[in-house]
């Protein structure tokens, strides 16, 4: 990570076993990511189940296509969402100072990452404002989860469901017309 360069995230839409969006955040020069079932909403209202996954390299964020057959993930991806990120850290209940150093930025996610509570603010084409990810206590006999939460400000759309929006951030092609095009 250059302390020049802003820190990135990126929102697959996947079509594997069953349909989901990984959620990746660049924290410490690899992405750790979560997948939502429900796709992330900007719905202040809705608390989104947010089930950790692998890390993954960099690199990966530039996927756009269909994982073969037999593979694990097998099935289509879009760049459902992408852009750059500030982290926030809370001051006081419900007031958060973003931070606009990359550097100093990264070092407040590695620490939220830890902790299980990272806040950010997201410059995506679909994704734009101020979000939580907070660790809980497993739902269901599952051993981790975290929540994906938006938080209220100007950017918030009451109703918003990510299914409605079934295009590519960076081809605006849909996740049929992906997977059609292997």
């Amino acid at each position: 990570m250059s302390a020049s360069k802003p820190l990135v995230f990126v929102v697959q839409k996947h079509k594997a076993t069953s349909l989901h969006y990984d959620f990746r955040l660049e924290i410490g020069g690899v992405m750790p990511s979560w997948s939502i079932p429900k796709g992330p909403s900007l719905d202040p209202s809705v608390r989104r189940l947010a089930m950790p996954t692998n890390d993954h390299a960099m690199e990966y964020r530039d996927f756009e296509g269909v994982l073969p057959s037999g593979e694990y993930g097998a099935g289509a991806v879009m760049i459902w969402d992408e852009g750059t990120y500030n982290a926030e850290k809370e001051i006081t209940k419900g007031i958060r100072e973003e931070i606009t150093d990359p550097k100093k930025g990264n070092a407040v996610m590695k620490e939220g990452l830890k902790e299980g509570n990272l806040k950010f603010h997201l410059f995506g084409k679909k994704l734009q404002g101020s979000f939580a990810l907070v660790r809980t206590k497993g739902f269901g006999g599952m051993k981790e989860s975290w929540l994906f939460i938006k938080h209220r400000d100007q950017y918030a759309v009451k109703g918003y469901d990510a299914n409605d929006y079934d295009f590519s951030a960076r081809t605006n092609k849909s996740l049929a017309e992906i997977a059609a095009s292997e």
